[in-house]
C-alpha cells in the first residue's frame, strides 16, 4: 500500500499540472471502488482546481464547492497524462482538463476511493477522527508519551493507529522503531518520554528522507510521471529479514503483528 511518503510525493507531482485548471470532463469508467464514487463529482465539471492537499494517506483536491477527495488504496495509481491516452485495463477514473491533460486513476484491486465533499464537510467522517501529521508541529515532544499512558498494545501497533499519528505505515514504522533502538514488540505503555521524544524525532526525519528521496519503491507504486520511488535503496530493516544488521552483523528476525510484518535486530532493539 502506498504510504505517507508515497502519497504526498504523489501530491507534490500532480500539483503543477492540475492547480488553476478546469475540469471539463469526469469519466467514470467503473463507480465499484471501496465505496461507489457518487454521481455528485460531475457536479466538478467546469470548475477550477484551487489547490491539492494531503489529509494521511488521502488526497485532497480543493474546488469552489467542495472537495475531491481521492485514496489510492492497496494498489492505486494517479498520474497525470495526455487526455487522448488510450485507457488501460483498470483505468476507472479520470479527470480531464481545458488544457489537454487528464489525471487517470488505475486501481487493480478497487480498494481505492473516489468520493465529493459537498461544500468542503466531510459527511463520512473519515478525516474527523485523525490523529496529527506527523510532519506538523502538533506531533511534537511530550504527545506520544501522553498517548501511550495505559495503552498495553505493542508499540509498533499503536505507532500504525491513525488516531494516535497519522502516515506512519507499516514500513517506517519498521524503520523508524530501528532507529531509535525499540523492539516493535514492547507495549506502548512501557516506554520511557526520553524515549518517545528520541523516537518523535526519528519519524519525522524517516517521512522526510522518503518524501526527498521520491518515495519508497513498491511494486505497486510509481510516482505521477510513472518513475519509480528511490527510498527502498535506503532501507535498514523492512524486507530484510534473516539478512545481516547494517549495524551490528547480528541477523535480522521477524514477527507477524496484526497481520504484518516487523523486522527488527533482536541486539540493538531492545524492550
Amino acid at each position: 500500500m502506498p504510504e505517507l511518503p508515497e502519497v504526498e510525493v504523489c501530491r507534490l507531482g500532480i500539483s503543477p499540472h492540475i492547480i488553476n485548471q478546469q475540469v471539463t470532463k469526469v469519466v467514470v469508467r467503473n463507480a465499484s471502488l471501496r465505496w461507489p464514487i457518487p454521481e455528485s463529482v460531475q457536479k466538478i465539471t467546469g470548475q477550477v482546481v484551487q489547490g491539492v492537499e494531503r489529509r494521511s494517506k488521502y488526497l485532497l483536491l480543493r474546488f469552489s464547492t467542495g472537495t475531491l477527495l481521492i485514496h489510492l488504496g492497496m494498489s492505486g495509481t494517479i498520474r497525470v497524462i495526455e487526455a487522448d491516452i488510450a485507457v488501460a485495463k483498470h483505468d476507472h477514473f479520470d479527470l480531464v482538463f481545458a488544457h489537454g491533460k487528464a489525471l487517470r486513476l488505475n486501481d487493480p484491486r478497487r480498494f481505492g476511493a473516489v468520493l465529493w465533499f459537498e461544500n468542503h464537510i466531510d459527511e463520512q467522517g473519515l478525516l474527523t477522527k485523525l490523529g496529527p501529521e506527523p510532519l506538523s508541529d502538533d506531533f511534537n515532544y511530550g504527545y506520544l508519551f501522553e498517548k501511550a499512558k495505559n495503552r498495553k498494545v505493542p508499540i509498533k501497533t499503536f505507532l500504525m493507529n491513525n488516531q494516535v499519528v497519522v502516515g506512519v505505515g507499516n514500513i517506517y514504522a519498521n524503520e523508524a522503531l530501528f532507529k531509535a533502538g525499540i523492539l516493535p514488540t514492547v507495549k506502548a505503555c512501557d516506554i520511557s518520554e526520553k524515549r518517545y521524544d528520541r523516537l518523535t524525532d526519528i519519524i519525522k526525519s524517516v517521512l522526510s528522507a522518503a518524501i526527498k528521496q521520491g518515495g519508497t519503491t513498491l511494486k505497486d507504486f510509481t510516482q505521477a510521471d510513472g518513475r519509480p520511488g528511490y527510498f527502498a535503496q535506503s532501507l535498514l530493516v523492512y524486507g530484510r529479514a534473516g539478512q545481516e544488521c547494517f549495524t551490528c552483523k547480528t541477523t535480522l528476525l521477524e514477527v507477524r503483528q496484526s497481520n504484518r510484518s516487523s523486522v527488527y535486530c533482536p541486539s540493538c532493539q531492545l524492550p
